[in-house]
């Protein structure tokens, strides 16, 4: 008759491996005493969760310290200020808002942490605070500003007027007659065109889309067409005659650019390096303005 099977049990005389997750543990621990933090023993007012969820939401820190009402009103506060900076967003009174939230954060968090500063003196006091602003705008504000205009909402100033322009639109969308921001390919940029005499600078540009993939762009002394369709009036140095067609995955957009000229600089030297940037890749699609930004209407240039 076979043996039943027991499970073995560790043996008293050898101790268990280490897992592969032990050397962050040895690690954690060695940074610990390196920096004496395992003789730091927090106040019984002051709990690990609550200076994680504290540091992390603005207001909440007064929320737990209490008084009740003052932490209902920094709540408050941090949710106006925020909904007013995404109102202003790229206009001064906007910035404004940003750094008296940060100013309200930090501020709070910092009372929360009175009981473990209420026997140190007076400059170490003004240094953690220095210390939670500084890491506040550098661990969460500056970062979350900057994902949020990389990727959904970014202001952008167009001959002294903010607009704000969406990311998160697919390239595709973009039909005739949509305004979007593109940037110039990185070879047309600073190059010079006619030997020196005209030369294109870095920056975004903010125009319209002519005609889309597959248009045929048709110029004559009266205007343009697309298609062969309605004739549109001639932009600033547009050609007076010829014809392109667009290739896949482009745009045709005539340049809306401010044009300065030193020397003699001809018509057809400008209209040869506008034709240049006419033809945009979907690639240097930057954003889509929005119509209308809450209440207000947004001027294009």
């Amino acid at each position: 008759m076979g043996r039943k099977f027991t499970p073995e049990s560790p043996s008293p005389f050898y101790p268990p491996r280490a897992r592969w997750y032990s050397a962050f543990f040895y690690l954690g621990n060695a940074v610990r005493r390196r920096l004496a933090l395992d003789r730091l023993t927090l106040p019984r007012e002051i709990l690990v969760s609550g200076l994680v969820m504290g540091f992390l939401v603005p207001g909440l820190a007064v929320v737990l310290r209490g008084p009740r009402i003052w932490g209902r009103a920094a709540m408050m506060a941090s949710a106006l200020l925020a909904m007013f900076y995404i109102v202003w967003l790229g206009y001064p009174a906007g910035n404004f808002a940003f750094g008296l939230l940060l100013s309200v954060h930090s501020t709070g968090f910092v009372y929360y942490c009175n009981p473990l500063l209420a026997r140190e003196p007076f400059h170490s006091r003004i240094g953690f605070t220095i210390l939670v602003l500084l890491g506040m705008m550098l661990l969460l504000y500056w970062p979350a500003r900057s994902f949020v205009q990389n990727h959904f909402f970014t202001p952008l100033r167009m001959h002294g007027q903010v607009v704000v322009v969406q990311r998160f639109l697919p390239k595709r969308a973009v039909q005739r007659g949509d305004w979007v921001a593109y940037s110039p390919d990185e070879n047309d940029v600073g190059e010079n065109y006619h030997g020196g005499t005209v030369w294109l600078r870095s920056g975004l540009c903010f125009a319209p889309v002519l005609a889309v993939a597959g248009d045929t762009v048709t110029f004559s002394t009266n205007g343009f067409a697309i298609n062969d369709g309605i004739s549109h009036t001639n932009l600033s140095y547009m050609p007076t005659s010829g014809q392109v067609v667009v290739p896949e995955k482009h745009w045709f957009i005539w340049p809306n650019l401010d044009i300065s000229g030193h020397g003699d600089v001809g018509a057809g030297r400008i209209t040869s390096a506008l034709m240049g940037l006419a033809d945009v890749s979907e690639t240097n699609f930057y954003g889509r303005p929005f119509n209308q930004w809450f209440w207000r209407k947004q001027t294009l240039p």
